[in-house]
Parts: structure tokens; C-alpha cells; sequence
């Protein structure tokens, strides 16, 4: 257990360090930080002292997301002008040049790009860089290589992570994430090219980093009919102000995966904010989305999202492992929270939940 504690506030400082020691002359190494953040999330239930095996492959296509939505040129309200957002301090990097590429020959989500001819040629740029940039370069601080995350074992088609690191990465996955981002925010402001674009205001983060609310809303004809015209949360019936929520908030975990939306009243919605929600709710979001219609989704939802039953309940499983480690509020109605962990019979909160208001 000491060891284990030792082990996560040596993480911790060796994080701040790469922030602070690094040479980060493009945002690839923020990106790869994130993605290596991801995929430990991802991941089904692991002892704390394990090692993991990353392919390539899996980092490839993270970066590949990541950078989706930063091929898009930025509207400046300062400026009025609109342009790709540079993300290094020479040429635009190859990543976000395929990328745009792509969109401009009508790719527009990353499904129909991973099952049009553009892939093969996105994919191996995202490798590419990859294996000649920030793979061998995030672990070297103050110019000297310190392979505290993983061995720089070149040659191989996956990079091992020491044994606990995935562990770290799953216990301090919101830090790792807040600060990669916003050093990658920095970096971008940081750029010339960018600053006459960008001006002193702008929504700069909710435009790298936010998700995509028209295609959020291809999901709620969906789950409305699943859910009977209820809010999956009051189970009260749904008029009007019909939201679709991201279960595990998107403050958590800011993918977008298409099993883990439901639908709610906006006062509901606006209630839970980025709180994970109580264990009432997640038995019935399970059952909903993951059991009973998890192919309907599929179905439904792939043309927009990632659609993976498994995944989505990998990073739920690791969220509330989190929640319950940390002794973390659980949202269950309106002003209404229990603590992770307790004992409340699922009598006594549905109870709470039916007396709770709505519209």
C-alpha cells in the first residue's frame, strides 16, 4: 500500500515535470499524454501493480481522434476571418493537413473516414508521427530521457507501460487530462500564426475540446423510443426541453461513445451538471443501453459515434472505482446526492427520485 501511495505522488511530480521540462515545440506530446490517459480508462479492471501493453495501432487512432475536430478552420469573432488553427511553430503538422484533406472531400465523422479510401493514408501519417515524434520524445525532461511511463524500446509494434503506471493514469485521469489540455491550449495561444486569429476573447477551448451538439442530437429520436417518452433520470414523461445527457459526463471522460447517451428533461440535465450519477441510475443505464438495447444503438448510432458495449462499460467501471476511492458525491435527483459506496437500498432512492420535481 505505501508503495502504491509513493509510486502515485512520484506519478504526480513527474507529471508537472514533463509540463515544465519538456520541449514542446508542437502539441503531438499533449496529445500523445491524453491518448495514453484514454486507453488506460479503456480498459477492463486491472491489478494495481500491472503492467499494459499499448499497440501502436490503438495510439494511432487516438491521435486520429484527438485531432478530428482541430481540422476544422477556426471562425474568428475578433477578426472575422477563418483558418486552420497552426499546431507547431513551423508548417502545419501532417496530421491536421490529412485531416483536413479529408473533410474537404466530404468526410464528416470519423466512422465514414475509417470506412472510406482516406483511411490507409491518415492512418499511416498518424503512425508515422507518432513513431518519429512524441513516442521517444515526451519521457526526455531538461534534454536527458527518463523513462518513468514506459521503456524506450524501439522496433516494436506496442510500448509497455511500467508496472502501476496504468494505474496512475486510471486514479488521476481528470488531472492528467486538465493539464495536458490546457498546456495544449497554451501552446496554440503560444503561436503567432494563431494570435492574430484568435484575439484576446475567444471559445478557443470549447472549439478544440467540446463536442458536437448536432450530431448529439441525431441520438435523442433514439433514445426517447427506448425510454418510452421518459426522462431516464426522473422518469417523468418528456414534453419539451428534451436534452441528451452523456452519462458518464463528458467532463470525465471526453469521448463521445454512442451508448453513453440518454435522454432527459433539461432541469434534470442542468441538475446532474458533471456529477457521476448515483447507482440507481447507472443499474438502469446498464440494463437500457449496454443489456437490452445495446445493438439498437449500434444500429442507430454508428454512422455518428463509436459504438463499443464493452468499452463503454470499462470506463464506467473505472469512473466509479474513482467516485468511490475518492469518497466522491453521487447525483440523485435534484439537490439529492448520496455518497459513492453507501449503502442506500435502491427502495430508499427510487423513492427519493419519484418525489423529486420535474418540469
Amino acid at each position: 500500500m505505501m508503495m502504491a501511495m509513493q509510486q502515485q505522488l512520484d506519478f504526480i511530480a513527474y507529471i508537472q515535470r514533463m509540463l515544465v521540462e519538456g520541449d514542446f515545440s508542437a502539441t503531438y506530446k499533449f496529445a500523445l499524454l491524453h491518448a495514453l490517459a484514454d486507453v488506460c480508462v479503456e480498459q477492463p479492471m486491472m491489478y494495481e501493480a500491472s503492467e499494459l501493453n499499448i499497440d501502436l495501432a490503438k495510439l494511432a487512432e487516438k491521435l486520429i481522434e484527438l485531432y478530428w475536430h482541430h481540422a476544422v478552420p477556426f471562425s474568428s469573432a475578433h477578426s472575422g476571418e477563418s483558418a486552420l488553427l497552426k499546431q507547431n511553430s513551423g508548417a502545419q503538422s501532417k496530421v491536421i493537413a490529412v485531416l483536413y484533406e479529408c473533410q474537404q472531400n466530404n468526410i464528416r465523422s470519423l466512422r465514414q473516414l475509417k470506412l472510406s479510401p482516406y483511411w490507409h493514408t491518415t492512418y499511416k501519417a498518424a503512425l508515422d508521427t507518432l513513431k518519429t515524434g512524441p513516442l521517444w520524445r515526451l519521457q526526455i525532461l531538461a534534454k536527458q530521457e527518463e523513462c518513468f511511463l514506459y521503456p524506450h524500446t524501439k522496433g516494436k509494434s506496442y510500448i509497455t507501460l511500467n508496472a502501476g503506471i496504468a494505474a496512475c493514469f486510471r486514479r488521476f485521469y481528470d488531472l492528467v487530462v486538465y493539464l495536458a489540455k490546457n498546456a495544449w491550449l497554451q501552446k496554440i495561444q503560444s503561436i503567432k500564426h494563431n494570435q492574430a486569429l484568435i484575439g484576446p476573447q475567444s471559445q478557443l477551448h470549447d472549439f478544440l475540446f467540446g463536442f458536437d451538439r448536432t450530431a448529439l442530437n441525431k441520438a435523442k429520436p433514439i433514445l426517447v423510443e427506448i425510454q418510452k417518452g421518459q426522462c431516464f433520470y426522473c422518469q417523468k414523461p418528456l414534453t419539451s426541453a428534451i436534452e441528451v445527457d452523456h452519462f458518464i459526463p463528458f467532463a470525465r471522460y471526453a469521448n463521445d461513445l454512442g451508448h453513453n447517451f440518454v435522454a432527459a428533461h433539461r432541469s434534470c440535465n442542468n441538475s446532474k451538471r458533471d456529477f457521476l450519477a448515483a447507482q440507481l441510475h447507472r443499474e438502469r443505464w446498464q440494463d437500457q443501453n449496454l443489456d437490452r438495447h445495446s445493438q439498437l444503438l449500434t444500429d442507430e448510432l454508428t454512422r455518428y459515434f463509436h459504438c463499443d458495449v464493452d468499452k463503454s462499460l470499462a470506463v464506467s467501471n473505472w469512473a466509479y472505482q474513482v467516485a468511490s476511492s475518492n469518497g466522491a458525491k453521487l447525483w440523485l435527483a435534484k439537490d439529492r446526492f448520496e455518497l459513492a459506496g453507501s449503502n442506500l437500498s435502491y427502495r430508499e432512492n427510487l423513492m427519493w427520485v419519484a418525489n423529486s420535481s420535474d418540469e
